[in-house]
């Protein structure tokens, strides 16, 4: 588009907290690295904390709670995407001391609803500030325990989280980890109903917390760059031997003063910027690795894809029944009682806009004498990418 308006796969990297010009079609930063994953020694660890998370559901909703055996995998945005309903709460506690990074909880919206009923001991309790911070209360715990096993280690000393905080938001707004990520799935029963836990936490705290644990494979070394010890190797190697010269080595060159060029002396040639041949061809050059700033900073975690500024933000939400062009003549002779035919069938579904793009398919319902619409489908992001072209 060229009319200033910006796509929805542009809002939506926005609210995720990633660079819109680095985007690729799939959502992620154009070449950028991923993180090496240590999934083995990740599952073990979250192996070890699913009992504590089972007594603390307990205790917190009074039922009956089960847990499946919990997985660990590396995954991308667009992986975590596939599996989440499209309404979820989100809950953010990024590492804040010890390690840093992305630290993040996702639920459906039918399993916060469960937990906080259960704990307020009411039905189908409404998701508002209040059962935001059951929620927030219910996951801090079993950060809690993260960090306790964590601390047990002896290599991760002051570890801390931010406090959490929960929004009720659409997935595609959520502020998921960049790059390669440890995906932590909890498989959850509470109360006969099946459930999951997913916890996100970054490619860089994962790595640490795997190598705190006794795991996480060492990165490899950038390509094309020499390290110290490459550069001491290529400074002690001899350098060929140059026929004519009296078999010295170029490396220890010595003075040139006997050698005859066209019965000048060699000898009488001033050093080149006051600087001896023997020293320059001996002694490797002072070479150091170039380091690049990092583009992807953008300040900490917890000031990205921060979406509480944008939730007073007004947007203007319409519903279209249908379409059709008219010539001006037939426009100016409409009156009262005069018939438009639209480009809408009888019972299709009407179209949802929040500021004049499309965003969703309804049905026309009536409350209380009011017109109202009922969504029937979501559409997806290539599909709202589409309609804008």
């Amino acid at each position: 588009m060229s009319d200033g308006v910006i796509s929805q796969d542009e809002i939506d990297a926005l609210l995720s907290g990633v660079p819109v010009d680095g985007l690729n079609a799939s959502g992620q930063v154009s070449g950028a690295p991923s993180a090496n994953i240590d999934a083995a020694t990740l599952t073990k660890f979250a192996g070890e904390l699913k009992d504590p998370l089972v007594e603390n559901l307990k205790q917190m909703t009074g039922v009956e709670v089960s847990a499946g055996e919990p997985t660990v995998e590396g995954a991308t945005r667009d992986q975590f995407l596939a599996k989440l309903p499209e309404m979820v709460i989100a809950t953010t506690a990024d590492f804040s001391n010890g390690i840093k990074g992305d630290h993040l909880y996702v639920i459906s919206t039918e399993c916060a609803q469960k937990l906080v009923s259960l704990v307020n001991k009411e039905e189908n309790a409404a998701l508002d500030d209040m059962a935001m911070s059951v929620i927030n209360e219910t996951l801090s715990t079993h950060t809690n325990d993260e960090i306790t096993a964590l601390d047990k280690t002896g290599k991760l000393s002051g570890l801390a989280c931010n406090p959490a905080e929960s929004i009720s938001v659409p997935k595609a707004m959520v502020r998921i980890p960049q790059n390669t990520f440890a995906l932590f799935t909890f498989p959850l029963t509470i109360d006969g109903q099946a459930y999951t836990l997913w916890e996100a936490v970054g490619g860089d705290p994962a790595q640490s917390m795997a190598v705190a644990l006794g795991g996480g494979a060492a990165a490899a070394p950038a390509g094309g760059s020499l390290n110290a010890a490459d550069m001491a190797s290529l400074g002690g190697m001899a350098a060929p031997q140059m026929g004519g010269m009296g078999g010295a080595p170029m490396g220890g060159m010595a003075p040139m003063g006997g050698m005859q060029m066209g019965g000048m002396p060699m000898g009488g040639m001033a050093p080149m910027g006051g600087m001896p041949m023997g020293g320059m061809m001996g002694t490797p050059p002072n070479v150091q690795s170039l380091q690049y700033p990092n583009l992807m900073g953008g300040g900490s975690p917890s000031d990205q894809g921060n979406i509480g500024l944008l939730m007073d933000v007004f947007m203007e939400m319409t519903v279209e029944l249908g379409r059709t062009k008219k010539p001006i003549k037939e426009i100016l002779g409409f009156g009262e009682g005069t018939i438009i035919e639209l480009d809408k069938l009888a019972g299709e579904p009407v179209d949802i806009l929040v500021n004049h793009k499309p965003i969703a398919k309804g049905e026309v319902v009536v409350i209380d004498e009011n017109f109202g619409v009922r969504i029937t489908e979501i559409l997806s992001p290539q599909e709202r990418v589409s309609e804008l072209r």
